[in-house]
């Protein structure tokens, strides 16, 4: 008996030291010590090695400029891309026109008076185009802000994913010309695309709701030709070059 109270007497002596940092023994004072060193040790080398990058980066020579350029890519791709789509609700947030079938060559009563046929007997007049987003158009090079968060109207122009059957790659910009169906059309194009009258078999007149990447809102002109313009050479003949 008198051996477990001695017992129990050990362990609450040695509880109340844990709690005590005054009791705490030279040993575990020593250790906490140590770990402070540490820590200060490795905030300071850590300190010195971000101070030492950053003048790395600062210097006037060719390899810092590709580690510059390589943490800005790094930075857009993983970073600036996801946090704008989440944003945006749609999984391409900014696009670059790359056709011109949204192209005007002209005023927008010129354009009219030249295209209007195919609009009115679709049962769109003059008037309910003038109120569409981007009544002139979009251009070749042009980048487009995509929106997601809102419901597509007639006349919006959307990026879509072109249909299972096409080989087409690229998302398509078009505007919509109906909603039951949602089918689109290019402005600068004279007749919808089916599979058969295009060679990448796209089809635009049955868009579901899953091919729908968002809505353009915004348009900064020509900028989009930055990137273009290396990957122009790579592209048929016909597609080169600017709109005409």
């Amino acid at each position: 008996m008198s051996t477990i109270i001695a017992q129990k007497a050990q362990l609450q002596g040695l509880a109340r030291r844990q709690l005590n940092p005054a009791s705490a023994t030279p040993h575990n004072k020593f250790l906490k010590h140590r770990i402070h060193l540490n820590k200060m040790r490795l905030m300071s080398n850590l300190n010195q090695a971000l101070k030492k990058f950053w003048r790395f980066l600062n210097e006037d020579n060719w390899k810092s400029t590709a580690v510059l350029l390589l943490l800005i890519i790094i930075f857009i791709r993983f970073i600036f891309f996801p946090t704008l789509s989440f944003i945006t609700a749609s999984p391409v947030p900014i696009v670059i026109v790359e056709s011109c079938s949204m192209y005007h060559d002209r005023s927008f009563d010129a354009w009219w008076d030249f295209n209007n046929f195919w609009y009115v007997k679709h049962n769109i007049s003059k008037k309910d185009f003038e109120k569409f987003p981007f009544k002139n158009g979009l251009n070749k090079g042009d980048v487009i802000f995509v929106w997601g968060r809102s419901p597509v109207k007639q006349g919006d122009v959307i990026i879509f994913k072109p249909n299972p059957n096409s080989i087409a790659r690229n998302p398509i910009i078009h505007r919509v010309i109906s909603l039951s169906p949602l089918a689109t059309k290019g402005d600068n194009n004279q007749i919808q695309l089916v599979p058969g009258n295009n060679i990448n078999s796209i089809d635009e007149t049955h868009i579901s709701e899953e091919q729908v990447m968002g809505k353009a809102v915004l348009r900064i002109p020509y900028i989009g030709w930055l990137k273009l313009v290396l990957f122009e050479p790579l592209r048929p003949a016909n597609e080169r070059g600017f709109c005409n």
